[in-house]
């Protein structure tokens, strides 16, 4: 079996992964964040549980980007860039700013993560830096154009939405409030709908089915996960906006 058709196959598995994930989900509630609770195993630290499962995506990420032949190609290094933007800010900078005092994930879905995480390293990198093809014209390109100015466009709402929750905690503060402002008027996930326009983006500019894969493969997660957060917020707080939606301002 060749490498590409090693890899076509790994690109039909995040799609079937993804409509596994999307069923689970509309059925359990992933416990880990506001929906822990007990019966899922072991545990460890959530700060370190969220370190640990997304540090793939920047290290082995990078290890198999850098072992392709175009690697030092313009247009791969802007993809390139584009994810580790995202993967730095997210593996390391979100959880060592985030309100974690006394936090734990199980060890399970951490593992998951971990898992999933190595798979979409080495489909997206192996695809930049190997097996795609980036002519140095591809910085010009419309896809690239348009699917980096979405995907800076979603990692700001991600970004902006993140230091919201933050803000509503004090140092050791481990409680849960009503957040205010931006597009947290509109919806309660604001920072899941800046994850799937980032990754919506990074599928137009790589233009491949690798990147439609995790774009897909995001949907999947984190609608259900927003669903479930709408849900918790309308449960714990009688005042909660009766006009918010939980992922798209006004649909949904």
């Amino acid at each position: 079996m060749t490498e590409a058709t090693l890899h076509g196959w790994l690109v039909a598995t995040m799609f079937a992964l993804a409509a596994a994930t999307a069923l689970a989900l509309a059925l359990i509630t992933a416990p880990y964040g506001r929906h822990g609770r007990p019966g899922w195993g072991p545990t460890v630290p959530a700060r370190v549980g969220w370190i640990v499962m997304e540090s793939p995506a920047v290290v082995a990420f990078l290890a198999i980007y850098l072992a392709g032949p175009h690697r030092a190609d313009a247009a791969p290094l802007v993809l390139l860039a584009l994810w580790q933007v995202h993967y730095v800010q997210r593996t390391v900078v979100f959880p060592l700013r985030m309100r974690a005092a006394g936090r734990r994930m199980p060890v399970l879905v951490v593992a998951l993560a971990l898992a999933f995480n190595g798979l979409n390293a080495y489909v997206n990198a192996r695809w930049l830096s190997a097996l795609g093809t980036y002519p140095e014209a591809w910085l010009a390109d419309p896809r690239l154009l348009v699917g980096a100015a979405v995907f800076a466009a979603g990692w700001s709402v991600n970004v902006r939405a993140d230091a919201t929750l933050r803000r509503l905690r004090g140092p050791g503060d481990a409680g849960y409030r009503i957040p205010r402002g931006g597009l947290y008027e509109r919806v309660s996930c604001p920072n899941y709908l800046g994850e799937l326009v980032e990754w919506t983006g990074w599928a137009i500019a790589t233009w491949s089915l690798a990147g439609l894969a995790f774009a897909v493969y995001t949907a999947a997660n984190l609608v259900p996960r927003a669903l479930a957060h709408h849900r918790w917020y309308r449960a714990t707080f009688p005042d909660y906006p009766p006009a918010r939606r939980a992922l798209i301002p006004f649909l949904l």
